[in-house]
């Protein structure tokens, strides 16, 4: 029977990954992928991390299941770090999924189970993978504009206009910080905006927060989250360690449903129970641990937010080293986009053939549609990467 299958996609992510390894120059940059990188291109293991790993490991005395949403330990720590005292905890249910894309994609699943008519709004751009899953779940997706090509920032006004759109019973997805793959955030009042008007279409938010604490620091990153799960009758939350913590294999992630009756949260905890128990049964539990370990320990805690907080003024300090000497070779400020944007990611506004022209001539490594990883940068490699962009044209 399986004759009958078709040909599937390959990721694109993952064929530049595969170019940029066979690309025998030794002269190359990798701006593709989507993991931090220090300044020696290597993505470490966070000291508090290694620390609560040493301390699991002379502690731990079974690898028995854990329950179907995971350790409460790590629930807990992680519903405190993303909403605060923004709603009461007994109005959240949560629960473990292996990474932010489980989390994703165990959002859909639950929107899906509660309406199966329900249109999923999507930014554009966003994420590829939130299309693909929602194409392989033949989930109805409307976009709205979000990226203004001029400008580099948010379309704002076009995607309020956009979401006048929204019919009760519709999601709207939203980034809650460093969008991926532009940079361009909301502000808080653009926040506000959106939640007034889902208030009033009755449309239900799901936030997707990848990247905590890479933008403007713990808890700005989590601010427009903040404000709409507080303002909502209910939303979703899809939240993902891999970056902050610096544990992407370990895939760990969490999803929150989050309900302004309180009495909801036994029906929403158990419906995300049974999601776990359809897809996956129990969740990996070892990055979850950690990260219970890590939040919940003072000093562990500690040593935590202060490397967060420096790899997070390294991508600024990159930022802003990359758009003054942009500034310098093109004698222009058109770039000074990227020294505003937040996150890993910016969009370059550069046209596939000169992304093409990056890689074949100058060794540069990027998404097609000039996505590229700041964090792969280091110093040394800035100015290499801003000359190369002034001789292509871009």
């Amino acid at each position: 029977m399986f004759e009958t299958l078709k040909e599937q996609p390959a990721d694109k992510i993952l064929m530049l990954m595969q170019a940029y390894r066979e690309d025998p120059r030794e002269q190359k940059i990798d701006l593709g992928v989507g993991v931090y990188k220090d300044a020696s291109g290597n993505t470490p293991v966070m000291r508090a991390i290694k620390a609560a790993e040493k301390q699991l490991w002379e502690r731990e005395t079974t690898k028995t299941y854990t329950g179907l949403a995971g350790d409460p330990v790590f629930a807990d720590a992680m519903v405190d770090l993303v909403l605060g005292d923004a709603v009461p905890r007994e109005n959240v249910a949560a629960a473990a999924t292996p990474g932010g894309t489980g989390a994703v994609r165990q959002g859909f699943d639950m929107i899906r189970m509660a309406n199966r008519k329900a249109r999923i709004f999507v930014s554009d751009p966003t994420w590829p993978n939130h299309l693909s899953i929602l194409k392989h779940m033949d989930m109805e997706v409307v976009t709205y504009r979000y990226f203004d090509a001029e400008t580099r920032g948010v379309d704002f006004v076009g995607m309020i206009a956009d979401l006048h759109q929204v019919l009760p019973g519709d999601v709207v997805l939203l980034h809650g910080c460093c969008h991926n793959p532009t940079g361009a955030n909301l502000n808080i009042s653009q926040w506000k905006a959106v939640a007034d008007l889902l208030l009033e279409k009755e449309g239900t938010p799901m936030i997707d927060i990848a990247y905590q604490g890479f933008g403007d620091g713990l808890d700005a990153d989590a601010a427009g989250v903040r404000l709409m799960a507080s303002k909502m009758p209910e939303c979703l939350i899809a939240a993902s360690c891999s970056k902050n913590f610096g544990i992407y294999r370990e895939r760990t992630g969490l999803l929150m449903a989050v309900s302004r009756d309180a009495g909801a949260k036994k029906l929403n905890q158990g419906t995300l129970n049974y999601l776990n128990r359809q897809n996956f049964s129990f969740p990996p539990d070892h990055g979850a641990r950690l990260v219970g370990m890590v939040l919940t320990d003072p000093e562990l805690r500690a040593d935590w937010m202060a490397e967060l907080e420096e790899v997070r003024l390294s991508m600024l300090g990159l930022r802003e080293q990359l758009a003054s000497e942009l500034q310098r070779l093109s004698g222009s400020d058109r770039f000074g986009f990227l020294a505003q944007h937040r996150g890993m990611f910016s969009r370059l506004g550069a046209t596939p053939e000169q992304v093409e022209t990056l890689r074949s001539k100058h060794g540069i490594y990027m998404v097609g549609d000039s996505r590229l990883n700041i964090a792969g940068l280091n110093s040394a490699t800035v100015p290499v990467l801003a000359e190369a962009i002034v001789k292509s044209g871009i």
